[in-house]
C-alpha cells in the first residue's frame, strides 16, 4: 500500500502575521499535532513571509488559503476537517 501524501499546512512567519496572531497559532498546531499523533500525517511549515500583511495572520492547509484566523482551536478544527477530507476522497479510490 503507497504511503499517504502529508498534508501541507504553511503559516506565515512574517512579524505582521506573527505579531496578529500565528505566534498561538502555532504554539496551538504543535500542540494539536503532537496531542493527536499527527506528525506521520501533517507536514507543519512556516515561511518569513506569505506577502499577505495586511489580512493576516495568513495560513495554507493543503490547497486552502485563509486569513485572519486568531484562534488555535478553529485552526485545529480545519486541519481535522481536511484530514477527513483525504480520507474520504482515499475510500473513493
Amino acid at each position: 500500500m503507497a504511503e499517504k501524501e502529508k498534508l501541507k499546512v504553511e503559516l506565515c512567519m512574517g512579524s505582521s502575521c506573527f505579531a496578529r496572531g500565528n505566534s498561538s497559532n502555532l504554539i496551538g498546531l504543535e500542540e494539536y499535532i503532537e496531542h493527536n499523533g499527527l506528525a506521520d500525517r501533517i507536514d507543519l511549515e512556516g515561511h518569513l513571509c506569505l506577502g499577505k500583511c495586511s489580512t493576516g495572520p495568513h495560513l495554507t492547509i493543503g490547497d486552502k488559503e485563509y486569513s485572519g484566523i486568531t484562534d488555535p482551536d478553529a485552526v485545529a478544527d480545519l486541519i481535522r476537517e481536511a484530514l477527513e477530507r483525504e480520507d474520504a476522497e482515499s475510500d473513493i479510490h
